[in-house]
This record gives C-alpha cells, sequence and structure tokens, in this order.
C-alpha cells in the first residue's frame, strides 16, 4: 500500500512538511495496526519518510529519484526498500514542454545511473525498485511508446514498478480527456502484466486485480 500526503500531478501545488506530516503519519500507524502488507511512503522530503519508516512504512518511493542526500541518508538507517523514478522538470514544470533523443533509452541511462549510485552509496541492490515515471515530464506519445516497451526495463536488474492508472494518456486515446479512465487502467494493466511488469501501481485494485486473475487463469502466453 502506497501513501502519500502530497500530489505529484502536473502543476500540483507543493504542501509544506507539517501538513504533510498530518495527513500520512495517522494513516501509515493506523494500517500498521490494520494489514499485514508492506507499507510504501510516497514523498520526496526526507523528514516525513524519516517519520514514517519510524511509524511502521518499510519502502521510499520517492518521485525524484532519491537524488536528495538527506533522502539516502535515512533510507541507508532504515534499511529501507525503495523505489526510483524518473522524472523530467518538477511537478510544477514536467508537462511545460517535455522531450527527449529517445524516450526509452533516455529513462534507461537515468534509471541505470540512479541503480548504480544507489548501490555505490550502499543501498542493498535487492532492496531497489525503479518506476519509469509515466505521466512525469512526458507526452501522450512518449508515454504511449514507454508502455509499449516496458519490457526493456527488466534489463537493469530490478524489480520495475509502473505508475499508469487513471492518467492523460488513457483519455487522449479514448478521444475524452472526462471519460472513466477505469477500463483503460485495467487495458494498460494487462499489457504490463503481458511483459511481466512486476508491479502496478493502480487506484481501482479490485478491478485490476479480477482482470489479472483471469489473464492469469486462462493461460495467456507472449505469442
Amino acid at each position: 500500500l502506497d501513501i502519500g500526503g502530497e500530489s505529484t500531478r502536473p502543476y500540483s501545488t507543493a504542501v509544506d512538511l507539517d501538513e504533510e506530516l498530518r495527513r500520512v503519519l495517522p494513516v501509515v500507524e493506523r494500517l500498521g495496526d490494520l494489514v499485514n502488507v508492506p507499507l510504501s511512503i510516497d514523498t520526496s522530503k526526507a523528514e516525513v519518510a524519516r517519520q514514517a519508516l519510524e511509524s511502521g512504512a518499510e519502502i521510499v518511493n520517492d518521485v525524484t529519484g532519491l537524488e536528495n542526500e538527506q533522502m539516502l541518508s535515512v533510507v541507508l538507517e532504515y534499511q529501507a526498500g525503495v523505489c526510483a523514478m524518473h522524472m523530467q522538470g518538477t511537478p510544477q514544470t514536467m508537462q511545460d514542454s517535455p522531450s527527449y533523443h529517445d524516450v526509452v533509452n533516455d529513462i534507461l541511462d537515468y534509471l541505470r545511473m540512479r541503480r548504480d549510485a544507489l548501490v555505490r552509496d550502499g543501498v542493498d541492490p535487492l532492496r531497489i525498485c525503479l518506476d519509469p515515471g509515466i505521466g512525469f515530464g512526458k507526452t501522450h506519445e512518449h508515454n504511449l511508446t514507454l508502455v509499449a516497451n516496458c519490457f526493456r526495463f527488466h534489463q537493469l536488474g530490478c524489480p520495475v514498478l509502473v505508475g499508469h492508472s487513471r492518467k492523460g494518456f488513457i483519455g487522449h486515446v479514448l478521444e475524452n480527456k472526462h471519460a472513466d479512465r477505469t477500463a483503460g487502467t485495467i487495458g494498460v494493466a494487462l499489457s504490463l502484466a503481458r511483459q511481466r511488469i512486476q508491479i502496478i501501481r493502480v487506484h481501482d485494485v479490485r478491478p485490476v486485480r479480477e482482470a489479472l486473475l483471469l489473464y492469469e487463469a486462462t493461460g495467456q502466453q507472449d505469442l
């Protein structure tokens, strides 16, 4: 379960430390008493990560790729799992004019660099997950290219996480930005499952889970 207290959607407004802590800590603490699954804290603030890990979270999911030295220190102190994501720019600027020489290769290079840096700084390679950052500084076309080529990220040797749920490129394909994106989210999840992506981050867990169960039960294989 991934818990976040600050929106990172395009052009979102950042919240201060105290407000983010107010939003997430009670949730982490309560879920720690109720569920027996790993809890992830979605934050780019080292202090939020520290207090969440102290309260029972086990993973830090950082949209800034854990480039902050303070965040790295917290992760090492608590021996936390990490998810390092690619983002071009910041949530306030990332959709202004995203551009790449080759979107898949460029992001592969970035995530390879972050993986190597984290390992070099002392993070256990078995605790690293990598995320190409669908929707974070990418056009609709970039997102579709990344989804179609997610299998290539397996070459990095770490579990791959993809967070495509409800994102704008789904409405773009449906030619209706106001469409309910649940079915589109499921469709992309099936594509990712076919590519053997290890972690799929979604909002609507039940319908996606049920679709994946049926996909698996019908013995779908690469053709």
